[in-house]
């Protein structure tokens, strides 16, 4: 009975790694998958390109623009 308790714990031992493995991933994605996705990046890339030129043309305009003061403007009287 000690021998095949012995030989039981051995094989379980030694099998024990193999159950915590995990099983390598399928992935089933057809190209279509990978055409639409690609599509929706390009959608999110176009759409980064107008933000960012708006961003930098803010910056220059804030960098550019100085502020005005406006001078006090004469009222031409009517003389009589």
């Amino acid at each position: 009975m000690k021998k095949t308790l012995t030989i039981t714990t051995m094989l379980l031992g030694h099998a024990t790694p193999l159950l915590a493995a995990t099983p390598a991933r399928e992935d089933n994605s057809t190209l279509f998958v990978y055409l639409f996705l690609a599509f929706c990046a390009l959608i999110v890339i176009a759409q980064l390109f107008p933000a960012l030129m708006m961003i930098f043309g803010f910056a220059k305009g804030v960098k550019k623009a100085k502020v005005a003061t406006p001078e006090a403007e004469t009222i031409p009287t009517q003389e009589k």
